[in-house]
């Protein structure tokens, strides 16, 4: 069944004013395959990546080059980028977590590289094993020696509103840090929700933080998992603070390795039904995402969490 079939809604923008377009940056080949138990065949990966991008999506975060004791499931990282055929107009950004990473994502030809950071200390220390000074200090040549190779650079900042052992994280905590990942030569930060506990009226505090302290609202994305179900508020809110690029799985796939507490992403479904709604751009097609996430669940074995692909999928 399509989605028009199934009754998507006529447009109805909302009374306040919204982005015109909203950029999906889709993490489902990185962020939800790292989470998966067993790993996912590098032929698989690859039809993935090309159904993705046959359904529109233009910035499809493809893998990772953070060690493979620690993140084995993305170990074929240069196996993946080799065999990718690489379409027009599409983004293939792909994780780095220090030089050693950079150096492997520069000897496989990327173009664009995100890096990782806490805002807090206890999570600094299991994902990062240094303090949030000291991820700086590491960062710091990973960003200038990518942007003097000219590459693009992402910021991701995790444990923006809650943290499983520090609790409630303070939002001037968070923009402090998110601030310094800019300074460095980010030339977009994205902000993650990790655990699934933000609000729409955290969001909302959170971003108007950013804006009070000098940074462009316009370099920051949101990424939130759903543990609660609040994550299209969550970005709705956003979206009316002025926020453009939305962090999404097809699917809803994924978690945090990190992070137990952590269910799976926003779904990309979830995400363009709620865009369409609201008249706003996007450029995937619907129909093809869904079949791309019921065709991924079928060889992951299991269900997709996503509400639109369940409803679609009957």
């Amino acid at each position: 069944m399509g989605a028009r079939e199934a009754g998507l809604p006529d447009v109805v923008p909302s009374a306040s004013g919204l982005p015109e377009r909203v950029t999906i940056w889709e993490v489902g080949p990185r962020d939800g395959l790292q989470n998966e138990r067993a790993v996912v065949p590098v032929e698989v990966k690859l039809e993935f990546l090309d159904r993705l991008a046959a359904a529109g999506l233009t910035t499809l975060e493809a893998t990772s080059f953070v060690h493979p004791k620690w993140v084995p499931q993305l170990a074929d990282a240069e196996q993946l980028l080799a065999g990718l055929d690489r379409r027009e107009g599409v983004r293939y950004p792909v994780l780095v977590p220090n030089e050693r990473g950079l150096n492997r994502a520069l000897d496989a030809g990327v173009a664009h590289i995100a890096i990782f950071a806490s805002a807090t200390e206890t999570f600094a220390q299991r994902n990062l094993n240094s303090t949030v000074d000291e991820q700086f200090a590491m960062f710091e040549p990973v960003v200038t020696r990518a942007r003097a190779e000219g590459l693009d650079v992402r910021g991701y900042l995790s444990m923006c509103f809650g943290d499983p052992w520090e609790g409630p994280v303070p939002a001037e905590q968070v923009v402090k840090a998110g601030k310094r990942l800019l300074d460095l030569g980010c030339s977009q930060l994205s902000l993650g929700d990790t655990i699934g506990v933000a609000t729409p009226g955290q969001v909302e505090a959170l971003i108007s933080g950013y804006r009070e302290a000098g940074a462009d609202v316009g370099a920051l994305a949101v990424h939130f998992h759903d543990t609660y179900g609040q994550a299209l508020s969550n970005t709705l809110a956003a979206l009316h603070c002025g926020v453009s690029t939305v962090d999404s799985s097809a699917g809803g796939l994924g978690g945090c390795p990190y992070a137990e507490s952590a269910t799976g992403n926003l779904a990309t479904e979830d995400l363009v039904w709620l865009l369409d709604g609201l008249g706003i751009e996007h450029g995937a097609n619907l129909d093809a995402l869904v079949e791309t996430s019921v065709w991924m669940a079928g060889k992951l074995g299991r269900p997709s969490p996503s509400r639109v692909v369940n409803a679609l999928a009957k």
